[in-house]
């Protein structure tokens, strides 16, 4: 595996790759990798020849009063896993190699992203979707794989790619299904945060989801059904919980039937969670 710190590096690999008939995916982490990065990867070795792996922690997307200074950094053990998983490149750039001309805003989510996640952490999906954008013009993948447990997020970048004008080659972008642990809490990067304590709290997030699932009525009663499970922990502190129209990331209408998004967030302890089921209505 190759290690990579510069987009200037990063070109002639890429495109030594693409001489040799290789199709490229792309993974773009914050790193602090567990189960869940490596199965994208899994997926990116799947699609395609050559596997390439960001990991960025990006200052664009954390608000003020986040946990950009604290968020965990693991490069080493990071790598060490990614070269196990027969990754072909890692490209750990810096600011300045993703940001050039300064960390300016260049891609906006409109009115999705000032919904659910995008209320609560107000420019969280601009800075996203501008990082994004800027490793796949550095990367230029035929393929791109994230996780399906950041749902507004990977709707967000679909929509993007879609309105790019084929900007970036008719990229294929991949969901991944959410690794959750054996105590059904979906895998994150932020989980290591959690005390022993708080950890048994957070699973009441995904229980309220399968609380949704297995109840019979219409959405509200689904919804209710989810928002009494996380009434059982006090401790724990509901920021939404919806079902939305995965075709639009907005909230399901009356009579609505079909396939729906349920969407949760809640804050444990310090820690903020998110987590969603789709579920048959």
């Amino acid at each position: 595996m190759q290690i990579i710190t510069s987009a200037e590096s990063l070109a002639p690999v890429v495109s030594n790759a693409r001489q040799h008939g290789k199709s490229v995916s792309f993974v773009p982490t914050m790193g602090a990798l567990h189960d869940g990065h490596m199965s994208l990867v899994r997926i990116a070795h799947e699609q395609s020849d050559f596997v390439v792996v960001s990991i960025f922690v990006n200052p664009l997307q954390f608000g003020a009063n986040e946990d950009f200074e604290e968020y965990p950094r693991t490069l080493q053990e990071d790598a060490e896993k990614l070269s196990a998983a027969n990754v072909d490149v890692l490209f750990a750039p810096d600011v300045k190699d993703v940001y050039p001309h300064g960390n300016q805003i260049t891609q906006h989510a409109g009115s999705v992203g000032e919904t659910f996640e995008g209320k609560i952490r107000p420019g969280h999906f601009d800075g996203m979707l501008t990082v994004v954008a800027r490793l796949f013009d550095l990367v230029r993948p035929d393929i791109s794989v994230f996780g399906n447990k950041d749902a507004q997020q990977l709707f967000l970048i679909r929509q993007m790619v879609e309105n790019s004008n084929h900007r970036w080659n008719a990229m294929q972008v991949v969901g991944a299904p959410i690794i959750r642990e054996e105590d059904g809490l979906a895998m994150s990067s932020r989980n290591r945060y959690l005390s022993e304590t708080e950890r048994e709290l957070a699973q009441r997030i995904s229980r309220a989801l399968r609380a949704a699932e297995a109840t019979q009525g219409d959405a509200e009663a689904r919804l209710t059904a989810a928002e009494q499970v996380m009434a059982t922990a006090p401790a724990v502190r509901l920021d939404y919980v919806a079902l939305i129209n995965p075709a639009t990331f907005e909230p399901i209408e009356a009579g609505f039937v079909g396939r729906a998004l349920l969407i949760i967030a809640a804050q444990v302890g310090g820690t903020r969670l998110i987590d969603n089921l789709s579920i048959s209505i």
